[in-house]
């Protein structure tokens, strides 16, 4: 997978480390669990006055449907999301009942010459 500038600023963070963990929680140095970083979420979505639940699945959901709005292949979606499937990833597109994109719109350009 390449490794994108945000990684790389989260990579200098690690200091003289060359192995273990690469997030620790800051008071025992020990590495980050699931529910450290469902809290991290929370905290983050409370302090952005978000009034919906959000939660780490959540950005998982928003990052696959940012992509396909993107122009992302849904195979490279589907690789970027890690699932076997790509039915999995098309359930994971929350814009998939948005009629803005329904394909009826690409065949009528299509048909009109546009």
């Amino acid at each position: 997978m390449p490794v994108t500038v945000p990684v790389l600023r989260v990579e200098a963070c690690r200091g003289e480390r060359s192995a273990g963990p690469l997030v620790l929680r800051p008071l025992t140095g020990k590495p980050v669990d699931r529910r450290d970083v469902y809290r991290m979420v929370q905290r983050i979505a409370r302090a952005a006055t978000i009034p919906r639940h959000i939660s780490p699945h959540s950005l998982r959901h928003a990052a696959i449907t940012n992509a396909l709005d993107a122009g992302v292949p849904l195979r490279d979606a589907q690789i970027l999301a890690r699932h076997a499937d790509p039915r999995t990833t098309e359930h994971y597109d929350r814009a998939r009942g948005n009629l803005d994109r329904h394909g009826v719109h690409f065949l009528t350009a299509y048909v009109a010459g546009v």
